[in-house]
């Protein structure tokens, strides 16, 4: 543990508040919360509190306000950008046993849940009220709701459904200075400033959500689930266009490349058609008849782009094992990789053919291997940069391709990110996307919420443009709040 809090007295206030069995300060248990799912950055927190209600949220919040002390909120730690890396100076507030379903309105559709409610457990909860929670991670089985506002996660089913941001109607948070509040009044409509829009996707920098209401989508009446396969990725990247140049806006198009195949047959045993250079998942869904006419037109378009086979799921459990191979990707790269970097950018969908040779003529160049696994639907890239972290150079050569993919994201007008965040990990290719004068007015909003610079520090912005972040020399606080001229929220 910290010295500095060791001394400061907040290990004794934080056990008054949540209780002993809920904050830890042993050096090696502290260890088990050194990174999210971005296992290249790591730092042992200075102490970790497991708070299981708003009010022990929001008391802890005062207490490393007013010690002035920083503090990082952590959900399931599936991260994929060191957005909840800890502090060594911090205090990382876990809320992983806040994972209660507070209530369902069927009526309305909505439901409001504790952000430690994983993600999947919200569409088992209402499935039998014909009800389901739109955004789907891959790791929805384990990744928390809250995790999920703070990183505006996707998913497969983005395309047609939405990110997060889509199905939030208001949110309760504990800001920066320990205030407990609400964002939204749970409508979606209600006038002035979008907050709660501006709160989802902010990475934990402006608060902490203790709260949210989330919309409910009616299950589709049909679902199609076909996999399509393709000798070379250009082929299935022109199905892609042409299925969604024909006006059909599938529930998911996803795409994975050959060493991406390879590795999840090693995994899981998707057993997907022999000798696919590309395989394509098309998930159609909604009324019956709509559903039925697109498959007839995916299936054709597919076959005229060059298709060799196209199988269809007949039920739930052939409709699982087709995603199993896709959602087990990222993971199954460990079975042909030691080390792996998985990558998140976004480029126009018709800019696919000339990013994915480039991202080959890489590898190649390089003689480091990328897999690459996509929602191809709406350009959402996640290449995954194999090396092995024993051979001495690899790792580094591994970041360098990892970070060139990201330049050709931006040169082809893409996003150095889709769903995974900007973190620590891509905070330096910020002023690659963003000019001076762009980042300065990202950073009123972060001001306005905390001048402190005490609320997940060190994430989103390049040094040094922060608000006052301790410990070190740090820049101060924007001009304009500084002087007082601009409302603190």
């Amino acid at each position: 543990m910290d010295s500095a809090l060791a001394s400061s007295g907040l290990t004794a206030r934080m056990t008054e508040i949540c209780g002993p069995g809920s904050v830890i300060t042993d050096p090696q248990e502290l260890r088990t919360y050194e990174c999210d799912g971005l296992t290249a950055h790591r730092c042992s927190p200075g102490l970790v509190v497991l708070p299981q209600t708003a009010e022990q949220v929001a008391a802890i919040v005062r207490e490393c306000a007013a010690a002035r002390v920083p503090f990082v909120a952590r959900g399931s730690g599936t991260g994929l950008s060191g957005g909840a890396l800890p502090r060594s100076d911090g205090v990382l507030i876990v809320t992983a046993k806040m994972r209660r379903i507070l209530s369902v309105d069927v009526a309305a559709r909505r439901a409001v849940v504790e952000p430690g409610v994983t993600n999947l457990s919200v569409s088992k909860a209402v499935e039998k009220y014909g009800l389901f929670y739109a955004p789907d991670p891959s790791s929805q089985v384990i990744c928390s709701v809250g995790g999920n506002v703070a990183e505006n996660s996707g998913g497969a089913h983005c395309l047609k459904h939405g990110f997060t941001v889509h199905h939030v109607t208001a949110l309760q948070i504990v800001t920066p200075q320990g205030e407990l509040t609400w964002l939204g009044d749970g409508t979606g409509t209600a006038p002035g400033y979008d907050l709660v829009g501006a709160f989802t996707g902010s990475e934990g920098t402006l608060g902490i959500a203790t709260k949210i209401v989330v919309k409910l989508t009616p299950i589709p009446e049909a679902v199609t689930t076909l996999l399509a396969a393709f000798t070379t990725m250009g082929a299935g990247g022109a199905a892609v266009s042409a299925i969604i140049g024909s006006g059909i806006l599938p529930g998911a198009i996803e795409m994975m490349d050959a060493l991406a195949i390879e590795a999840a047959e090693a995994a899981v045993n998707c057993r997907y058609p022999d000798g696919a250079g590309a395989v394509l998942i098309v998930e159609l869904d909604g009324p019956r008849g709509d559903v039925a006419r697109d498959e007839i037109a995916v299936r054709e378009i597919c076959t005229q782009a060059g298709s060799y086979e196209i199988r269809e799921a007949r039920d739930a459990a052939e409709r699982a094992a087709i995603w199993t191979g896709r959602k087990s990707a990222f993971a199954a790269v460990g079975r042909i990789s030691p080390a792996y970097i998985v990558q998140d950018g976004v480029v126009p969908r018709t800019a696919l053919p000339q990013v994915l040779d480039r991202i080959s003529e890489l590898s190649v160049a390089t003689g480091i291997r990328v897999a690459n696994v996509f929602h191809a639907g709406d350009g959402n890239l996640h290449p995954l940069v194999l090396f092995n972290d024993a051979v001495p150079g690899e790792q580094e050569a591994a970041e360098k391709v990892s970070g060139a993919i990201l330049d050709l994201c931006i040169e082809h007008g893409g996003s150095i990110t889709g769903e995974h965040g900007v973190g620590v990990d891509k905070s330096r290719y910020m002023p690659k996307m963003f000019g001076a004068d762009d980042l300065d007015t990202m950073q009123l909003l972060r001001c306005a919420f905390d001048p402190a610079g005490l609320c997940n520090p060190g994430k989103v912005f390049p040094t040094p443009r922060l608000c006052g972040e301790v410990p070190g020399v740090r820049r101060g606080p924007h001009p304009l709040v500084a002087s007082g001229q601009m409302e603190q929220f």
